[in-house]
């Protein structure tokens, strides 16, 4: 999830009348988790879903409905240019590689350290989340002022130079993608062709090579106080979306908006509010409260959307930025925040009762206390795995294996029956840890009847320099003896898994109902492990449940 650094004399500034506390208490109700908090500044994580909170500005107008600061929609107030060089043309031949193209010119802002900071942010968390890594649509933002007006957009061989970001000199389109780093993780968007997109000015000046990166000719800095925003992809709503966004941001920090006509036809048409129709009686159901239609238009305009009641619908307008709205359920979402999620009071139907955890639950529960008490912690891995770590890895039989019809992942093809060659897994996978690692889990394990038999297990890995047989045995008797009061007996055997010589089936009764050892090496080997392991595994249904 991405994060934001919020500084909290500068949030304060930008919501207005409200104090430090309220502000900080707000945050979680706007969907935002406080990850670090310091006198100077908060860490919150957003939900892609809200590209909006990428910035403070996003989040300040968020927190002033919330307060009941400002309400309603903060409107994106573009100015449609006369002047004929507010545009951006296109070449045919760029439609073929990546088609889309919106843009837009901010002016008379101030930019700071923090600001620069933010919009890269912005812009790089759009790219990764709404973006689709730049596949679907990239941004540039860029100096205004080094520009000359109209733009084209348009297709260029592989040998056309430029000066690109952060360097000095000319490199070729061939160069940047061979040799940076941005250019070798984004080349692949553009396929194999021999000509790629391009922006240029009316001078032939080279604005930016997307999605790859911008010209060091447009290099913003804290001196700028005009922008110039561009959006490219190859999915118009995806560009559209991203658009407004950065829009709504620049405006947030005091930019007036200008359109930019692509091919005739205004930018700002792509950046309209839509409306979508919400029924009173489906909110009061939902939320299970008895709010009256004017009470949903201000818990609506408190989520900074606007709301009015027509012919006993609530017609509620969406501006171009929450695209996370797709219909009436959404807007239910957006009333429970303007109600206030601490202000509901969950209730149960009367056709609901409240379960109990069955026996078997808790004995599982307690065996697994012991366990921790015993110094191991608990893994969860899924009953489905691959025939390399169930079979391959841990040179056991995979004759009678349970493999599943048509799965989507080629690590879960089959159904285990042994939890142990999951824990080894666990390990290998934390060979960056330190040492002892400790591991348990219960589960369900299966084997090959007809029908297929199910049964629960229990297996345990001690993973250090000096585990061994006689460390294993004792955490195993101590397992059985406390609360169960079982005697357990142990019989030399081959396990395949196990060291010869240091592997035992593990007989309660003169019943066989586990197995215990020191891991062999060879298995230890193909796991990758660093350091000895020793283990057993119970088939507790057998004996205890």
């Amino acid at each position: 999830m991405p994060v934001v650094t919020l500084y909290i004399s500068r949030l304060q500034k930008l919501v207005g009348k409200a104090s430090k506390d309220k502000i900080i208490d707000a945050l979680p109700f706007l969907g935002l988790d406080i990850e670090e908090q310091t006198d100077q500044y908060i860490r919150v994580e957003y939900s892609p879903n809200r590209p909006d909170y990428a910035t403070d500005v996003g989040i300040a107008m968020g927190l002033q409905g919330l307060l009941g600061i400002k309400k309603g929609i903060a409107k994106l107030a573009i100015k449609k240019q006369k002047d004929a060089n507010y545009s951006i043309k296109t070449d045919p031949a760029v439609r073929k590689i990546r088609p889309y193209v919106l843009g837009l010119v901010a002016k008379g802002g101030k930019l700071d350290d923090e600001i620069i900071r933010q919009l890269i942010a912005l812009q790089e968390d759009l790219h990764f989340g709404v973006g689709r890594k730049r596949k679907k649509a990239s941004i540039g933002i860029h100096n205004l002022d080094s520009i000359k007006l109209p733009l084209s957009y348009i297709a260029k061989p592989k040998n056309h130079k430029f000066v690109p970001l952060t360097k000095d000199k000319e490199m070729s389109v061939s160069e940047i993608l061979d040799t940076m780093d941005v250019g070798k993780d984004y080349s692949a968007i553009l396929g194999t062709g021999s000509m790629v997109p391009m922006i240029l000015d009316s001078q032939k000046n080279t604005i930016s090579f997307p999605p790859i990166i911008n010209s060091a000719l447009t290099t913003v800095t804290t001196t700028n106080t005009n922008l110039l925003v561009e959006v490219t992809g190859n999915e118009p709503s995806t560009v559209s979306d991203i658009l407004s966004v950065m829009a709504s941001a620049l405006q947030g920090l005091g930019f007036t908006l200008y359109d930019i006509k692509t091919d005739k036809k205004s930018s700002a048409d792509s950046l309209k509010t839509r409306t979508i129709l919400l029924d009173p009686s489906m909110v009061n159901q939902t939320l299970g409260l008895n709010l009256s239609s004017v009470q949903i238009c201000n818990m609506l305009r408190k989520c900074r959307l606007d709301a009015t009641i027509k012919s006993k619908k609530i017609h509620c307008t969406i501006p171009s930025y929450r695209f996370d709205i797709f219909g009436p359920m959404d807007l239910v979402e957006e009333v429970a925040l303007g109600y206030g999620i601490q202000n509901l009071s969950p209730t149960l139907p009367s056709s609901v009762s409240v379960g109990q955890k069955s026996k078997t639950t808790l004995r599982l529960d307690q065996i697994g206390q012991i366990m921790i008490g015993l110094g191991f912690t608990e893994a969860l891995n899924s009953s489905l795995t691959s025939k390399q770590v169930l079979y391959d890895n841990t040179k056991r039989d995979a004759s009678k294996l349970i493999e599943v019809a048509e799965s989507k992942s080629q690590e879960h093809t089959v159904l285990r029956d042994s939890i142990l060659p999951g824990m080894l897994e666990n390990l290998s996978k934390n060979i960056h840890e330190q040492y002892p690692q400790k591991l348990f889990e219960t589960g369900m394990i299966f084997s090959a009847n007809s029908p297929i038999k199910e049964s629960i297990s229990l297996a345990c890995v001690s993973a250090h320099k000096d585990s061994g047989y006689t460390e294993i045995k004792s955490i195993l008797q101590s397992l059985l003896k406390t609360n169960s009061k079982i005697e357990c007996k142990t019989k030399t055997a081959e396990n395949p898994m196990f060291a010869k010589g240091k592997t035992a089936d593990v007989i309660v009764g003169d019943k066989k109902i586990g197995v215990i050892g020191e891991v062999n090496s060879e298995v230890i080997e193909n796991f990758k492990i660093r350091v000895p392991v020793s283990g057993f595994e119970l088939v507790l249904s057998d004996f205890v449940l």
